[in-house]
Protein backbone atom coordinates (compact mmCIF):
# COMPACT_ATOMS: atom_id res chain seq x y z
CA UNK A 1 0.00 0.00 0.00
CA UNK A 2 1.36 3.42 -0.96
CA UNK A 3 1.58 6.32 1.49
CA UNK A 4 -1.23 8.11 -0.37
CA UNK A 5 -3.47 5.04 -0.13
CA UNK A 6 -2.75 4.69 3.59
CA UNK A 7 -3.62 8.35 4.20
CA UNK A 8 -6.80 8.03 2.10
CA UNK A 9 -7.95 4.97 4.06
CA UNK A 10 -7.16 6.67 7.35
CA UNK A 11 -9.22 9.73 6.36
CA UNK A 12 -12.11 7.47 5.30
CA UNK A 13 -11.90 5.56 8.58
CA UNK A 14 -12.11 8.85 10.50
CA UNK A 15 -15.18 9.85 8.48
CA UNK A 16 -16.82 6.50 9.18
CA UNK A 17 -15.97 6.78 12.87
CA UNK A 18 -17.60 10.21 12.99
CA UNK A 19 -20.69 8.85 11.21
CA UNK A 20 -20.98 5.96 13.67
CA UNK A 21 -20.62 8.35 16.60
CA UNK A 22 -23.49 10.41 15.21
CA UNK A 23 -25.61 7.26 14.83
CA UNK A 24 -24.88 6.31 18.44
CA UNK A 25 -25.69 9.81 19.64
CA UNK A 26 -28.94 9.95 17.68
CA UNK A 27 -30.09 6.67 19.20
CA UNK A 28 -29.99 4.78 15.91
CA UNK A 29 -27.42 2.50 17.53
CA UNK A 30 -28.61 2.19 21.14
CA UNK A 31 -26.57 0.69 24.01
CA UNK A 32 -25.62 -2.97 23.43
CA UNK A 33 -26.47 -2.69 19.73
CA UNK A 34 -24.17 -4.87 17.61
CA UNK A 35 -22.28 -2.98 14.91
CA UNK A 36 -21.86 -5.32 11.94
CA UNK A 37 -18.91 -4.47 9.70
CA UNK A 38 -20.43 -5.87 6.52
CA UNK A 39 -23.69 -3.98 7.01
CA UNK A 40 -21.97 -0.65 7.74
CA UNK A 41 -19.67 -1.12 4.73
CA UNK A 42 -22.66 -1.85 2.49
CA UNK A 43 -24.63 1.16 3.78
CA UNK A 44 -21.69 3.51 3.25
CA UNK A 45 -20.56 2.00 -0.04
CA UNK A 46 -17.06 1.17 1.12
CA UNK A 47 -14.91 -1.85 1.89
CA UNK A 48 -14.75 -3.46 5.33
CA UNK A 49 -11.14 -2.36 6.00
CA UNK A 50 -11.88 1.32 6.89
CA UNK A 51 -14.97 0.21 8.84
CA UNK A 52 -12.81 -2.16 10.86
CA UNK A 53 -10.32 0.66 11.48
CA UNK A 54 -13.14 3.01 12.52
CA UNK A 55 -14.47 0.36 14.89
CA UNK A 56 -11.05 0.02 16.51
CA UNK A 57 -10.98 3.80 16.92
CA UNK A 58 -14.35 3.71 18.66
CA UNK A 59 -13.08 0.93 20.92
CA UNK A 60 -10.07 3.08 21.86
CA UNK A 61 -12.46 5.91 22.75
CA UNK A 62 -14.49 3.53 24.92
CA UNK A 63 -17.65 4.00 22.85
CA UNK A 64 -17.83 0.38 21.72
CA UNK A 65 -16.50 -2.87 23.11
CA UNK A 66 -15.34 -5.84 21.06
CA UNK A 67 -16.20 -9.23 22.54
CA UNK A 68 -14.54 -12.50 21.45
CA UNK A 69 -16.65 -14.38 18.91
CA UNK A 70 -19.50 -11.87 19.30
CA UNK A 71 -18.30 -8.77 17.49
CA UNK A 72 -18.62 -5.10 18.48
CA UNK A 73 -21.41 -3.50 20.44
CA UNK A 74 -22.18 -0.03 21.75
CA UNK A 75 -21.07 0.35 25.37
CA UNK A 76 -23.40 1.38 28.15
CA UNK A 77 -21.20 2.34 31.13
CA UNK A 78 -22.72 2.13 34.58
CA UNK A 79 -23.84 5.19 36.53
CA UNK A 80 -21.07 4.57 39.08
CA UNK A 81 -18.41 4.40 36.36
CA UNK A 82 -19.50 7.75 34.94
CA UNK A 83 -19.78 9.43 38.34
CA UNK A 84 -16.34 8.19 39.36
CA UNK A 85 -14.88 9.61 36.15
CA UNK A 86 -16.57 12.96 36.80
CA UNK A 87 -15.10 13.11 40.31
CA UNK A 88 -11.58 12.50 38.99
CA UNK A 89 -12.05 14.90 36.07
CA UNK A 90 -13.12 17.64 38.48
CA UNK A 91 -9.83 17.30 40.35
CA UNK A 92 -7.73 17.12 37.18
CA UNK A 93 -9.38 20.13 35.59
CA UNK A 94 -9.13 22.12 38.82
CA UNK A 95 -5.39 21.43 38.77
CA UNK A 96 -5.29 22.43 35.10
CA UNK A 97 -6.92 25.75 36.02
CA UNK A 98 -4.36 26.46 38.73
CA UNK A 99 -1.51 25.73 36.36
CA UNK A 100 -3.00 27.12 33.17
CA UNK A 101 -4.72 30.40 33.97
CA UNK A 102 -1.48 32.25 34.89
CA UNK A 103 0.01 31.31 31.49
CA UNK A 104 -3.12 31.86 29.39
CA UNK A 105 -2.77 34.25 26.44
CA UNK A 106 -5.43 36.38 24.77
CA UNK A 107 -5.38 33.92 21.85
CA UNK A 108 -6.02 31.02 24.25
CA UNK A 109 -8.98 32.84 25.74
CA UNK A 110 -10.40 33.66 22.30
CA UNK A 111 -10.23 29.97 21.35
CA UNK A 112 -12.10 28.91 24.48
CA UNK A 113 -14.72 31.62 23.88
CA UNK A 114 -15.26 30.37 20.34
CA UNK A 115 -15.72 26.80 21.59
CA UNK A 116 -18.42 28.06 23.98
CA UNK A 117 -20.08 29.96 21.14
CA UNK A 118 -19.98 26.81 18.96
CA UNK A 119 -21.54 24.82 21.79
CA UNK A 120 -24.34 27.36 22.19
CA UNK A 121 -25.02 27.43 18.43
CA UNK A 122 -25.20 23.64 18.39
CA UNK A 123 -27.58 23.68 21.35
CA UNK A 124 -29.85 26.14 19.54
CA UNK A 125 -29.87 23.74 16.58
CA UNK A 126 -30.50 20.75 18.90
CA UNK A 127 -27.42 19.13 17.37
CA UNK A 128 -26.31 16.72 20.09
CA UNK A 129 -23.31 15.55 18.10
CA UNK A 130 -21.94 19.09 17.71
CA UNK A 131 -22.66 19.92 21.37
CA UNK A 132 -20.76 16.82 22.47
CA UNK A 133 -17.77 17.66 20.26
CA UNK A 134 -17.65 21.30 21.40
CA UNK A 135 -18.12 20.33 25.06
CA UNK A 136 -15.31 17.77 25.13
CA UNK A 137 -13.04 20.01 23.05
CA UNK A 138 -13.73 22.94 25.42
CA UNK A 139 -12.57 20.91 28.42
CA UNK A 140 -9.62 19.49 26.51
CA UNK A 141 -8.51 23.02 25.65
CA UNK A 142 -8.63 24.00 29.32
CA UNK A 143 -6.48 21.01 30.23
CA UNK A 144 -3.97 21.91 27.49
CA UNK A 145 -3.57 25.38 29.01
CA UNK A 146 -1.72 23.76 31.91
CA UNK A 147 1.16 22.75 29.63
CA UNK A 148 1.52 19.49 31.56
CA UNK A 149 1.68 16.42 29.32
CA UNK A 150 1.24 13.97 32.20
CA UNK A 151 -1.94 15.73 33.34
CA UNK A 152 -3.27 15.72 29.79
CA UNK A 153 -2.47 12.02 29.35
CA UNK A 154 -4.29 11.06 32.55
CA UNK A 155 -7.26 13.25 31.57
CA UNK A 156 -7.50 11.52 28.18
CA UNK A 157 -7.40 8.10 29.87
CA UNK A 158 -10.82 8.89 31.36
CA UNK A 159 -12.31 8.83 27.84
CA UNK A 160 -13.86 12.32 28.16
CA UNK A 161 -15.02 12.41 24.54
CA UNK A 162 -16.86 9.10 24.59
CA UNK A 163 -18.42 9.73 28.01
CA UNK A 164 -19.66 13.14 26.85
CA UNK A 165 -21.24 11.48 23.82
CA UNK A 166 -22.89 8.77 25.85
CA UNK A 167 -24.39 11.11 28.44
CA UNK A 168 -25.95 13.17 25.64
CA UNK A 169 -27.64 10.07 24.21
CA UNK A 170 -30.01 9.76 27.18
CA UNK A 171 -33.70 10.55 26.66
CA UNK A 172 -33.59 13.37 29.21
CA UNK A 173 -30.46 15.03 27.82
CA UNK A 174 -30.91 18.78 27.33
CA UNK A 175 -28.41 20.44 25.00
CA UNK A 176 -29.15 23.96 26.33
CA UNK A 177 -28.69 22.80 29.93
CA UNK A 178 -25.36 21.20 28.99
CA UNK A 179 -24.13 24.31 27.18
CA UNK A 180 -25.32 26.46 30.09
CA UNK A 181 -22.83 24.82 32.45
CA UNK A 182 -19.93 26.58 30.71
CA UNK A 183 -20.43 30.40 30.62
CA UNK A 184 -19.43 30.78 34.29
CA UNK A 185 -16.11 29.08 33.51
CA UNK A 186 -15.44 31.46 30.63
CA UNK A 187 -16.43 34.47 32.74
CA UNK A 188 -13.84 33.49 35.36
CA UNK A 189 -11.24 32.94 32.63
CA UNK A 190 -11.85 36.48 31.33
CA UNK A 191 -11.01 37.79 34.79
CA UNK A 192 -7.81 35.69 34.82
CA UNK A 193 -8.96 34.42 38.22
CA UNK A 194 -7.60 30.90 38.66
CA UNK A 195 -9.46 30.30 41.93
CA UNK A 196 -12.75 31.36 40.33
CA UNK A 197 -12.12 29.11 37.32
CA UNK A 198 -11.43 26.22 39.66
CA UNK A 199 -14.63 26.93 41.61
CA UNK A 200 -16.66 27.18 38.38
CA UNK A 201 -15.28 23.84 37.18
CA UNK A 202 -16.10 22.14 40.46
CA UNK A 203 -19.62 23.57 40.32
CA UNK A 204 -19.92 22.36 36.71
CA UNK A 205 -19.06 18.78 37.65
CA UNK A 206 -21.21 18.84 40.79
CA UNK A 207 -24.26 19.84 38.74
CA UNK A 208 -23.46 17.39 35.94
CA UNK A 209 -23.00 14.57 38.46
CA UNK A 210 -26.27 15.36 40.22
CA UNK A 211 -28.14 15.35 36.92
CA UNK A 212 -26.46 12.17 35.78
CA UNK A 213 -27.34 10.40 39.05
CA UNK A 214 -31.01 11.08 38.31
CA UNK A 215 -31.11 10.51 34.55
CA UNK A 216 -28.69 7.68 33.83
CA UNK A 217 -30.19 4.20 33.91
CA UNK A 218 -28.03 1.14 34.32
CA UNK A 219 -28.98 -1.63 31.93
CA UNK A 220 -29.01 -5.34 32.72
CA UNK A 221 -26.63 -7.60 30.83
CA UNK A 222 -29.19 -9.08 28.47
CA UNK A 223 -27.05 -9.79 25.46
CA UNK A 224 -26.64 -7.83 22.25
CA UNK A 225 -29.22 -5.98 20.26
CA UNK A 226 -28.50 -7.19 16.79
CA UNK A 227 -27.65 -4.71 14.06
Amino acid sequence: MSADQAISRSVLADQIKDRLLQDILSGRYPPRYRIVETRVARELGTSQAPVREARRGLEALGVVEILPFRGARVRHPSRDELLEAYAVRAELEALAARLGVPRMTDADLAEVEELLAAMERAADAEDRHAVAVADATFHGRLVRLAGNSTLEKVWHSLEPYSRTYLTLVGPHADTHWTAGLHPAIVAALRRRDAAAVEAALRDHFAKASAQLAVDWQDEPEDGMRLG
